[in-house]
């Protein structure tokens, strides 16, 4: 099967190391914006969902396996550094995935091939494909090979920090109920944006708007981070955070 970009396609699976089934991949690579403007075909959004999960557990694996001394907490903020739309987009540039994303004509025109959102969720959909192509060991070792670098620089520097772990701490430690998040979405399918809202013991702390409810309420955790801490959460800009954060 060949795809727009494929010569772009099969330079990144080179650049993997590692076979993906051709189908598989080219899931994997494509956007709702192209799936949508194409009539209806399959997005990489339930290969995205599986290479999140997968993701995580290796991430998590590896974490709790090298800092046996580290609490829940810390390992959980390492964590989300590593994982996070920013770390991931990184990731995307350096194997330059982004010329082999099947865009729609919108997309392409504003510069989507190089929008974190979009290479985030082109990684992930990666790792999916990777993963039911070999399953788990492989797929650990492409994972930790991607984002061996973040892993590491968390583990020395805390590039980022888990906004809503760090909020959930500030709001125990001053005797606050755990913070509550609703999240409303708006937009066709193919362009949705969220808007998330967090509140504790019922009062409204902060909002976040993301292409995605976790980016979403770990903007709006940011501010409310702030908020409650009176401490300036803008040293380490959440993934997505509303323009007046910047």
């Amino acid at each position: 099967m060949t795809i727009p970009g494929q010569a772009a396609a099969d330079a990144l699976v080179a650049r993997l190391g590692v076979f993906i089934d051709p189908e598989l991949l080219v899931l994997a690579l494509t956007h709702r914006s192209f799936a949508y403007e194409a009539g209806g075909l399959p997005t990489n959004e339930r290969l995205e969902f599986l290479g999140d999960s997968v993701l995580g557990v290796i991430v998590t694996d590896r974490l709790y396996r090298d800092h046996p001394d580290l609490p829940e907490g810390e390992l959980a903020k390492m964590r989300a550094a590593t994982v996070s739309q920013k770390a991931l987009s990184e990731v995307g540039r350096a194997i330059e995935i982004g010329p082999c994303i099947l865009l729609g004509k919108g997309e392409r025109s504003t510069g989507g091939s190089d929008k974190d959102s979009i290479l985030c969720d082109a990684v992930e959909a990666i790792i999916g494909a990777v993963y039911l192509t070999h399953g788990i060991d492989t797929t650990r070792d492409v994972v930790l090979n991607l984002v061996g670098g973040h892993l590491a620089a968390a583990a020395t520097s805390g590039v980022a920090l888990d906004w809503k772990t760090s909020l959930q701490e500030a709001a125990a430690e001053r005797g606050k109920s755990a913070p509550v998040y609703t999240c409303e979405g708006e937009g066709p399918d193919h362009a949705r944006t969220f808007t998330a809202t967090v509140r504790i013991d019922g009062e409204a702390f902060g909002t976040g708007v993301g292409t995605a409810k976790k980016h979403a309420e770990q903007a709006a955790a940011a501010q409310a981070y702030e908020a409650l801490t009176g401490s300036n959460g803008s040293t380490s800009v959440p993934d997505e955070a509303p323009a007046h954060q910047a």
